[in-house]
């Protein structure tokens, strides 16, 4: 198998899958490539092909330019087609499910399958091999796609056909976006009240309150320190994405919709590639 996107997400997983078994990888900045120990690094996209190719790319677009390539080079496409058996690529970036499923169609076409394996759990747990991994695709290629990706998960359940994952993920998204402004202002209202942020932390970690966000995101909010790991400016997208689902299927979002315009002022003002928890300084502002 390989991996294509060695970012905050993809270095973690190609780790855990190269520690699992003999694993391939490519990246657009050959010094991430070489952070993975015990994989073999492709110097070209075609050189990357294999049966499952796993994709850890922020839209669709990206992945479009390693199917097809760029100007630069050539794609994925120039050695999938030569593959004796029918190769999945999997889409694990936050994406559109209409654009998605438009990408399927092309694709299946050529020879490839698409299948979506969006995912859920941070860096932290990317790098401790217990994502949840909603998956968009058939049962025979889930069966597949099960297996390659355990190394890196504690979860990996089938939504449904292609698409069904990447909802699932913006279903994930607008809870994660909703508690990350909530705890934002929750934060913010502890500071301006002359409440010390740590004790507020440990006092809702002990609670109702206490949520994996919490867990994983308390240091931005004590430290006031918002290194990125999912940005202000990917919130955004997502939160757009499921929005757009929503009006197919004639729902109103509202809150879904106040945590947009909150996720819109932060990129406003210069905090879009901030982590998503940089949303605390526009309502600290």
């Amino acid at each position: 198998m390989s991996l294509i996107g060695l970012g905050a997400m993809g270095l973690p997983m190609a780790r855990n899958l190269a520690a699992a078994g003999p694993l391939t990888v490519w990246n657009r900045s050959p010094r991430s490539s070489a952070e993975v120990g015990g994989a073999r690094v492709a110097q070209t996209l075609p050189d990357a092909v294999a049966d499952v190719v796993v994709t850890v790319l922020p839209d669709i677009a990206d992945v479009r330019d390693v199917l097809f390539g760029t100007g630069s080079g050539e794609g994925l496409l120039a050695g999938l087609g030569r593959r004796a058996r029918r190769p999945i690529v999997l889409v694990c970036g936050t994406v559109s499910p209409v654009a998605l499923r438009g990408l399927a169609a092309e694709m299946d076409e050529r020879g490839v399958t698409i299948a979506d394996a969006p995912l859920s759990g941070g860096v932290l747990g990317a790098a401790e091999g217990r994502l949840s991994i909603m998956v968009g695709a058939s049962e025979p290629d889930f069966a597949v796609i099960g297996r390659v990706l355990a190394p890196c998960a504690k979860s990996v359940v089938r939504m449904g056909d292609v698409g069904a994952g990447a909802t699932a993920k913006l279903c994930n998204q607008l809870v994660v976006a909703e508690s990350v402004a909530a705890l934002s202002e929750a934060f913010a209202l502890a500071r301006a009240a002359g409440i010390d942020p740590e004790t507020l932390a440990d006092a809702l970690g002990a609670g109702l309150a206490e949520s994996e966000v919490l867990r994983q995101k308390r240091h931005h909010w004590v430290e006031e320190s918002f290194e990125p790991g999912g940005t202000v400016a990917y919130q955004v997208k997502d939160l757009r994405y499921a929005l757009e689902v929503a009006a197919a299927h004639g729902l109103e979002l509202d809150g879904a919709r106040t945590a947009l315009s909150l996720f819109e002022r932060s990129v406003a003002a210069g905090d879009g590639g901030l982590d998503h928890t940089g949303v605390y300084r526009v309502i600290a502002r």
